[in-house]
């Protein structure tokens, strides 16, 4: 389990890191276009649909798993934990697997829907001819890793000092 854990780990890491970069271009992209724009008066044209296509759905989907991992995600707790007294562990482990099977939903029909998209070689045209597939692929990927991630705390063992993970 330590192994499939490094594993799962470098690969959130590394998703996280893309997530990133993908702001950083984010930024520099649209701070270039409004610096074109003013001193240049050339906006840069493939600006807007490289961010809205590729890399908002980067930002908003690749540090998802990592984010949990760290327990770095806002949470609203209306009702605590303690509540439930020893129940919690099971009631920690049914909304672990609700989450799985939600993130895991969404894995399949985006996934579904990016192959699809790969298979008919769909494009947006604009200024430069945008293949679709690379634009949805991070939506099925960082929620299938998300999906692991919450199955794979199902199986991990707490100790009993250890914060709860949600």
């Amino acid at each position: 389990m330590e192994r499939f854990e490094t594993i799962l780990k470098r690969v959130e890491d590394v998703l996280h890191v893309l997530g990133c970069v993908a702001l950083v271009l984010i930024a520099v992209l649209i701070n270039a276009d409004i610096l074109g724009r003013l001193f240049f008066r050339t906006p840069l044209q493939f600006q807007f649909e490289m961010v809205e296509f590729y890399l908002m759905p980067a930002v908003a989907t690749l540090s998802l798993s990592r984010v949990f991992r760290e327990n770095g995600h806002l949470c609203l707790e209306f009702i605590p934990p303690q509540t439930f007294g020893p129940f919690w562990p099971y009631v920690r482990i049914f909304m672990l697997l609700c989450s799985a099977a939600f993130f895991g939903a969404v894995s399949y029909m985006s996934g579904r829907f990016t192959l699809q998209t790969f298979q008919r070689d769909e494009v947006y045209f604009g200024i430069i001819d945008w293949p679709l597939g690379w634009a949805y692929l991070s939506v099925p990927l960082a929620c299938s890793v998300l999906t692991v991630r919450l199955l794979f705390e199902i199986t991990r063992k707490r100790s009993a000092n250890s914060a709860p993970a949600l």
